[in-house]
């Protein structure tokens, strides 16, 4: 198999690193990749927007399957364009990817899918939207309906925090047409959790559960990232739950999906909250998780390539997976100044040393070389994980190699999976 990963950061260095470990593997290329990705695949220097030469290139080297890491290329039509030139591509189509790219088309999907979700209202006029959420209240959850990379989303505990939201994303258009329009829905109590499952159109395997850490300081404190770390399997999270959200969300969403002639092949990720009711959907995501793939990926016993090819083929309801006994925390490393403002630029040394202490794994996101030396060039620049046999061995080795790595302008969370 000939196989291209589409993406540059730690999710798509996690997804090289299982490939790379496939018989079936002949040749994996990574577009554009990451230093991280170099070490297993050859990198190509496409941008992952770039969907005519991302198409053009597989045509050249006979790609026989493309797999897209990040969220864009998909709503903006790389399956349609691979599905058109006749390559296997393990993602949705555009219209199957609004699942993300529209927070109140997800809606509408939980509504006609019987899926239960916050209570929820979409505005495109930012008056009538603050005087929707001054009738309802704090706390009160303002989204950006489109993409917005994981920043599209306040938690406001006061009306003047959803009053700010509403001018930020409709008014002064800090995350572009994303925030043009907005949902706004109830804000759920209890603990959240993402389950992830592998889809063909018609059926899905579970791919795991796993508890992401969106915010940016200790404590849950600070503003909303793309995410901080995360830990599989959830702690204090029922085992049962994977199995449930399957049944109770994953398939109803697929069927309604086909119903409508827009199946959905690839990872579809719900973010649930557990309420006091069960769980509830936040939101959907049409690809894996970062930094959730890269604590899952490394638990995965079974060979990901057949299952990344049944997906694409519709043979899934004769697929299982096999996965280790083991735990996995996964701790990122952000530049100074990361969400709003991160460092770029610094020397980062260590690596070699980290990945010595025993059951620890580094996934590149934003680094680069410049003259031999690794720096810093984004937000989220590394992901260090622990395996163990549980959620607290894991942390302790996550953290064990976070310590061995050198880069003064870099920070961490000290409390991903402290639950456990």
């Amino acid at each position: 198999m000939r196989v291209l990963v589409v993406g540059s950061g730690g999710r798509e260095h996690a997804l090289c690193w299982s490939l790379a470990a496939s018989p079936l593997l002949t040749k994996l290329w990574c577009a554009p990749g990451n230093p991280g990705t170099a070490e297993l695949a050859e990198n190509v220097p496409i941008a992952a927007l770039d969907i005519a030469a991302l198409v053009a290139f597989a045509r050249e080297q006979a790609v026989d399957l493309v797999v897209p890491g990040p969220e864009a290329p998909l709503v903006a039509g790389l399956a349609d364009a691979l599905e058109t030139a006749g390559i296997r591509c393990c993602g949705p189509s555009a219209a199957a990817a609004q699942l993300e790219g529209s927070k109140s088309f997800a809606k509408e999907i939980c509504d006609a899918a019987g899926i239960p979700t916050a209570l929820w209202e979409r505005f495109e006029d930012a008056d009538a939207a603050r005087e929707f959420v001054r009738r309802r209240g704090a706390p009160i959850v303002v989204k950006a309906d489109g993409l917005a990379a994981g920043k599209g989303v306040v938690v406001a505990a006061t009306l003047p925090e959803a009053e700010a939201a509403i001018a930020a994303f409709m008014q002064q258009r800090q995350l572009g047409d994303a925030g043009a329009a907005v949902v706004i829905e109830e804000c759920l109590a209890g603990p959240e959790v993402s389950v992830f499952a592998l889809c063909d159109g018609a059926e899905a395997i579970l791919l795991g559960t796993a508890q992401d850490h969106k915010r940016a300081g200790e404590g849950d404190t600070g503003p909303n990232t793309g995410g901080m770390g995360a830990v599989t399997p959830p702690p204090g999270i029922a085992p049962e739950l994977g199995q449930a959200v399957l049944e109770r969300v994953i398939r109803p969403t697929l069927a309604e999906m086909a119903r409508r002639g827009t199946p959905f092949r690839g990872v579809l990720y719900a973010g649930l909250i557990v309420t006091e009711d069960g769980p509830k959907l936040l939101e959907f995501n049409v690809r894996l998780g970062d930094p959730e793939a890269q604590a899952l990926l490394p638990r995965l016993f079974s060979d990901l390539l057949p299952a990344l090819l049944a997906a694409c083929d519709g043979e899934l309801s004769a697929f299982d997976l096999r996965w280790r006994d083991q735990a996995c925390v996964a701790v990122v490393l952000a530049a100074r100044g990361y969400p709003e403002a991160p460092a770029r630029g610094g020397a980062i040394r260590g690596l070699e040393a980290a990945a010595r202490v025993p059951g620890a794994l580094i996934f590149h996101a934003a680094t680069n070389r410049l003259d031999g030396e690794l720096i810093a060039d984004g937000g989220r620049v590394l992901t260090v994980c622990g395996l163990g046999p549980n959620p607290g061995a894991a942390r302790q080795v996550a953290y064990a190699a976070v310590d061995r790595i050198e880069w003064p302008d870099g920070f961490c969370r000290r409390d991903i999976g402290a639950r456990a």
